[in-house]
């Protein structure tokens, strides 16, 4: 069972997956916590931490009406007896942060959800609850395709791929096209780029309009 930071790093087998979960997550207490000096192994390693599978959202309805949905997130784990289950969201970006139909927000695919807790200056615990995954760019600025009528997506370079961020940020679920698949002889089984299905439910078209 994992129970701290260290046992995270250990379990997590993709090489990329580690140093992204271990930078972003530094980066992310530092900003946070407003502590801008470097944070040191044996600070990070003890710290408390719960994996979960899944989180709640409150989404709005272009009408008005409130719903929640739960987006799943297994990580490596199969769901169900079947493969692995790792949604894609929506994530609201920083204020003034703006590109073409997207209306302020990326879809981005999580990878893995956590909660950490650590002792603070004032010895006081705190709590994050976090997410990583993988991160996608706008094609075209994040207009639509003018004859598809569809927003399309890439995978984000390998220095950007991977992100550590609060979970306060997914505002719901999406859902996604599969447009252009990877060569077989990488060995890379993610899609290239994505169709945005803006058009699937009132919510994901209520994030994307022109």
């Amino acid at each position: 069972m994992i129970k701290d930071f260290r046992a995270l790093l250990d379990r997590t087998q993709d090489a990329m997956h580690r140093v992204a979960v271990y930078s972003s997550t530094s980066e992310f207490i530092k900003y946070n916590s407003h502590n801008k000096t470097y944070i040191s192994d044996e600070q990070l390693h003890p710290m408390e931490l719960c994996i979960y599978h899944g989180i709640k959202v409150q989404v709005e309805y272009l009408d008005g009406e409130c719903i929640f949905e739960v987006c799943q997130c297994t990580g490596s784990q199969i769901w169900r007896g079947g493969d692995r289950r790792n949604d894609w969201v929506w994530v609201k970006q920083h204020a003034g942060w703006y590109c073409g139909a997207l209306n302020g927000h990326l879809l981005w695919q999580l990878q893995g959800l956590f909660k950490i807790k650590l002792l603070n200056e004032n010895g006081a615990f705190l709590e994050y609850w976090l997410a990583l995954a993988l991160t996608t760019i706008p094609e075209n600025y994040g207009n639509m395709d003018s004859v598809l009528k569809f927003v399309q997506v890439r995978n984000a370079p390998a220095a950007i791929a991977l992100q550590v961020f609060s979970v306060g940020y997914i505002v719901g679920c999406t859902h996604v096209i599969p447009e252009i698949g990877t060569s077989s002889n990488t060995g890379d089984r993610r899609n290239e780029r994505c169709i945005v299905n803006s058009h699937i439910d009132l919510v994901t078209w209520n994030y994307v309009c022109n």
